[in-house]
């Protein structure tokens, strides 16, 4: 998800590409970004990982600046723990 629009996403995902869903958070601009706790006062977000289990749990969460990249064996391994 990002704060970007649809049409944004869908260009990033056809030039980068990703095959699976992306879901944009632009109107109401950031509602979940700010719900979340990782919008920045001017409309951007933070790269953030939630992880929510299947009863709506907020199970992990990682936050890092736009041009950190997260772990991804880390996620992978957070991901195993909700199996």
């Amino acid at each position: 998800m990002s704060t970007d629009s649809k049409y944004t996403n869908a260009a990033w995902a056809k030039e980068m590409g990703v095959t699976y869903p992306l879901l944009s958070d632009f109107h109401p601009q950031g509602a979940v970004a700010r719900a979340y706790g990782v919008q920045h006062a001017g409309g951007m977000a933070e790269r953030a990982l939630f992880l929510i289990d299947k009863h709506g749990i907020v199970r992990y969460i990682d936050v890092h600046e736009m041009l950190e990249v997260p772990d991804e064996a880390v996620l992978f391994e957070e991901i195993a723990k909700l199996e």
